[in-house]
């Protein structure tokens, strides 16, 4: 005879694992090589086009897995772009704080100097990495974040996107 109980046990077990996978796959995370990638493309399209609302859109493709791209402006010091957070957007860069209250940009003018000189020039390794802490799209607790900053050839932007560790 069938042990219903082993039966009962073995069907919950493999619904889980489904219910697992499913959820692995829907939370799927950017890698730190995506957002490279990603920046670099939104950083030629901004240079091409000068057009920073593209970035604002949430439903856009610099929206993707869980992160996205934001935007930067030095000349005039303020937040350009930013799809999840339209508040931050025209807002002072000296006057964004993360989540424990430290200054994301506490020099303005030497962290888009550093960003445009890693970007062009003798460097022309790319841009630059950063960390803080902010939450994540949807999420109200902060996380440990990585974000690659990169300037936009020919404006006075900074694109940047950043990677959960």
């Amino acid at each position: 005879m069938f042990d219903t109980h082993k039966i009962i046990a073995g069907v919950t077990v493999a619904l889980f694992n489904v219910a697992l996978c499913t959820v692995a796959v829907g939370q799927d995370k950017a890698t730190a090589q995506e957002v490279v990638a990603k920046v670099k493309e939104a950083a030629s399209t901004l240079s091409k086009t000068g057009d920073v609302a593209q970035f604002n859109q949430k439903q856009s493709p610099w929206v993707w897995k869980d992160t996205y791209i934001f935007v930067e402006d030095c000349d005039k010091k303020v937040m350009a772009a930013h799809p999840m957070r339209p508040d931050l957007v025209g807002k002072d860069l000296a006057s964004i704080k993360d989540a424990k209250g430290n200054s994301l940009y506490p020099d303005v003018e030497g962290f888009c100097k550093s960003v445009k000189e890693r970007s062009s020039g003798i460097w022309h390794s790319g841009g630059l990495w950063r960390g803080y802490w902010w939450p994540k799209p949807g999420e109200t607790i902060a996380s440990r974040k990585l974000t690659y900053h990169l300037s936009a050839e020919g404006t006075s932007y900074l694109v940047s996107s950043g990677v959960i560790p």
